[in-house]
């Protein structure tokens, strides 16, 4: 029997290859995204149906939940893949660009995971969340709002595992490192507007935008997490997080003390002051 999967976030770089590759495996994927333009691009690929869907309304993800039905009642997965990006200091950001990140990226999972449950009970699914590698590092200056993103992210996917595995469904966290998706090139956008409007924090903002052209050099083909998603999803004892590609840096400032790591960025950032 065909097995079944709602991708969501499916029109951007990570969520096309995911789809096309669970795709390619005879699975049928419903490739939802609130980018109608991209999504056309999704039409012609065999076995993937796209379908408009915003994560961050939930009439929205009720509607495609409707949609859906109609043609399957139940879901053999989940990959939770919708996410948006941030960034600029903790103090001059604004409250509304931090409701927005939270509603996408942590509140869109929590709806999508609830609102399409029962399909997941009654296909005994499993559901994949998309972590990052922030969502376990400490929070960098200037990454702080999409690092509180991915940490809500960590603790929601911890408890809901150990709920789920009461019902006999598996959670799985992964944490991707940096891949070639066109959040890094918006990235660079974000730092020279942030650097733009910031009072305090100018000089710094616009050294790290110098430095996202080499961001895209050591980023991943977004392949790889589309070949680790599928294993999450089809191993018969998946992993309780997937560790993809992290930044070999950030990775090594963690195993750092924090008092160390905090002064490498203050000596890195104040001969930018």
């Amino acid at each position: 029997m065909e097995k079944k999967v709602i991708i969501t976030g499916a029109a951007g770089g990570l969520g096309s290859a995911t789809a096309k590759y669970f795709a390619a495996q005879n699975w049928m994927v419903f490739a939802t995204d609130c980018d109608r333009e991209a999504l056309a691009r999704l039409e012609n690929v065999p076995n993937v149906i796209p379908m408009f869907m915003d994560v961050g309304s939930t009439d929205s993800v009720g509607a495609a939940y409707q949609q859906i039905g109609r043609q399957t009642e139940s879901l053999d997965g989940i990959v939770n893949m919708a996410g948006v990006m941030e960034v600029g200091s903790m103090v001059e950001v604004e409250e509304s660009a931090v409701l927005h990140l939270l509603n996408i990226n942590a509140l869109g999972m929590f709806r999508v995971n609830r609102i399409f449950l029962p399909m997941i009970l009654k296909g005994s699914g499993r559901i994949i969340n998309i972590s990052s590698e922030t969502g376990w590092e400490s929070g960098g200056p200037f990454n702080g709002i999409y690092s509180m993103s991915k940490h809500a992210v960590e603790a929601y996917s911890d408890s809901l595992r150990r709920e789920l595995m009461l019902l006999g469904i598996k959670v799985v966290k992964i944490q991707p490192g940096p891949f070639k998706t066109s959040m890094v090139t918006t990235t660079k956008q974000l730092f020279i507007d942030a650097a733009q409007k910031s009072n305090f924090f100018k000089a710094q903002l616009s050294f790290i935008t110098g430095m996202m052209d080499a961001e895209w050099e050591k980023a991943n083909p977004p392949e790889i997490m589309a070949r680790v998603t599928y294993r999450a999803m089809t191993t018969k004892n998946p992993k309780i997080n997937y560790s993809v590609r992290p930044d070999p840096q950030r990775a090594f400032l963690e195993k750092l003390p924090t008092k160390w790591s905090d002064g490498l960025f203050k000596m890195i950032l104040v001969k930018r002051s």
